[in-house]
């Protein structure tokens, strides 16, 4: 959070910005968690392969909190932050902010922690790269 004044802000790196359309709604016109999460998975996805410099695969939402419903159209951003590296596995937390239709300001949406592991291209898990 921001200290300088009273409105929440994301933390981490924008990693992702898409906007859904229809087909990525469901039955009352709010976007599917489904789809979040697979735009969330993407996101870290990026991140986790760019530490592990090569093949990772995601092995764990260790928490996934869905704090209000995301409308079509709205604009969606993901943040990316690096938690913790292990000997294999690579921990990402990720916020989704969004900014519905006709509304001023933007609100976090989903919180997340996904844990990945590196793999080598057998798909055996292997070390992460200290750099």
């Amino acid at each position: 959070m921001n200290l300088s004044d009273s409105q929440p802000t994301p933390e981490g790196e924008l990693t992702l910005r898409l906007i859904p359309t229809r087909a990525d709604a469901n039955l009352h016109g709010d976007i599917g968690g489904g789809w979040v999460v697979a735009q969330m998975d993407h996101a870290a996805e990026s991140v986790a392969s760019r530490i592990a410099k090569g093949r990772i695969a995601n092995i764990a939402l260790e928490q996934v909190a869905f704090m209000a419903p995301i409308r079509v159209g709205a604009a969606v951003c993901i943040y990316t932050r690096l938690v913790d590296i292990g000997t294999s596995s690579i921990r990402i937390a990720i916020e989704v902010w969004s900014r519905n239709p006709q509304e001023q300001e933007r609100r976090k949406v989903v919180d997340a922690v996904f844990v990945y592991v590196a793999i080598d291209e057998a798909g055996r898990i292997r070390k992460v790269p200290r750099a």
